[in-house]
């Protein structure tokens, strides 16, 4: 990879509470973060960013495939916005780290769209920057 790339790792919410239903997802996850953290410190001197997204709880097809009916129908509600995420609503997390100028001095570090403010904050910063 060439000066000045960026790489982006996908890890979960689940690296940092845990979930005893998906130990071995979570557990990837988990391991996902290290290798993030390790490889952004190994990468530094060559100019390559690497960074995470770990997304709170987002509807994809593994929450039917893993969930009881009851579970899925109260997926997300947890969090403050009362439901679960889209998968539209994490990409602003990947196109800012991705390609926006305003992101050159991240590395090392995880983005958290959870349900919470920070899929806000990554998107008003792509409109006002990128």
């Amino acid at each position: 990879m060439k000066e000045g790339s960026s790489i982006i790792n996908t890890t979960s919410v689940n690296a940092y509470k845990g979930n005893a239903k998906l130990l071995d997802y979570t557990a990837t996850k988990g391991a996902i973060v290290a290798f993030t953290r390790g490889l952004a410190l190994q990468l530094v001197e060559k100019g390559i960013r690497v960074n995470g997204i770990a997304p709170g709880p987002i509807w994809t097809p593994l929450i039917p495939a893993s969930f009881t009916e009851e579970e899925c129908a109260n997926f997300g509600k947890q969090v403050p916005m009362k439901r679960a995420g889209q998968p539209i609503e994490v990409a602003p997390s990947y196109v800012f780290l991705a390609s926006c100028p305003e992101s050159s001095y991240i590395t090392g570090q995880v983005i958290h769209p959870n349900g919470r403010l920070s899929f806000y904050i990554a998107k008003l910063l792509i409109i006002r920057y990128c």
